[in-house]
């Protein structure tokens, strides 16, 4: 019995290990931070998994089956402007918009669904193979996460794969690629249950540097450790501002970034 005790003990460590998050206390790359512009109010029912910024509004996507909408939100009152159920049997994933259309991804099903961005009236689908976590795009491309170090791109009108980069902190494969944001010519990924971001190169896949964000759980009021974590990126580039939040947070942030000390 201690000998199987043990080994279970051991099979156990080991599926945990495996199923962690990639650490990133090992980042070779710097490390920056941040200060807080302005906090706006976030639904605490959100579970954010896609958010974006466009024409004054956030748009905002959120997982959980039976739970899962889509949304557009006043920014500086909260109050929801439109709003569409994602049909029960998914798990909602990240959104993002491309001309007159809103695609939206699920978790697990293979499917993304596409939606007329004014109207929020379904209107045609997309298929992928494996898990779907969150897109953003640069001005010719879709660009997805799928939980995976890899990053995939996609033609916006055909939603057909053209490509993939694996992310990576001087070589090391750098897994639970989140929420994803283009900024700048860069791609900013939240790195889920984690409270860093990382700044990474399209053109290589390699991190150029690490946005620390742990501080954000107190000011939100959230402890991170439990489903409210960090997740959700968007960027006003007409007024360069970035906001950040988390699942369940009722605040969402405009910050500044800060180089590392």
């Amino acid at each position: 019995m201690n000998l199987l005790r043990s080994l279970s003990g051991v099979l156990l460590a080991a599926v945990l290990a495996a199923c962690a998050p990639a650490p990133t206390s090992a980042a070779t790359a710097p490390v920056g931070g941040y200060t807080v512009v302005k906090a706006y109010p976030h639904d605490t029912n959100a579970f954010t998994e896609g958010l974006l910024y466009r024409d004054g509004f956030i748009f905002e996507s959120t997982g959980l089956k039976g739970r899962s909408f889509i949304r557009k939100w006043n920014l500086e009152t909260g109050v929801s402007e439109q709003e569409r159920i994602v049909d029960s049997r998914y798990f909602g994933e990240g959104i993002v918009d491309w001309k007159n259309r809103l695609y939206a991804l699920t978790w697990t099903d293979e499917i993304g669904i596409i939606y007329d961005i004014d109207t929020f009236e379904r209107i045609g689908e997309f298929s992928y193979p494996g898990e779907g976590w969150a897109l953003t795009r640069d001005d010719k491309r879709l660009i997805m996460s799928d939980g995976t170090s890899f990053i995939r791109f996609l033609d916006p009108d055909t939603l057909k794969e053209t490509g993939r980069i694996e992310v990576t902190d001087r070589g090391v494969p750098v897994r639970n690629l989140n929420e994803l944001e283009y900024v700048k010519g860069e791609l900013l990924a939240n790195i889920w249950q984690t409270t860093r971001i990382a700044r990474i190169d399209l053109a290589t896949g390699n991190v150029t540097g690490w946005i620390e964000l742990a501080g954000l759980l107190k000011e939100a009021g959230v402890t991170g450790t439990q489903d409210d974590v960090l997740n959700g990126v968007a960027y006003d580039a007409a007024k360069d501002r970035l906001f950040v939040t988390g699942k369940l947070w009722p605040k969402l942030f405009e910050i500044k970034l800060t180089p590392p000390k």
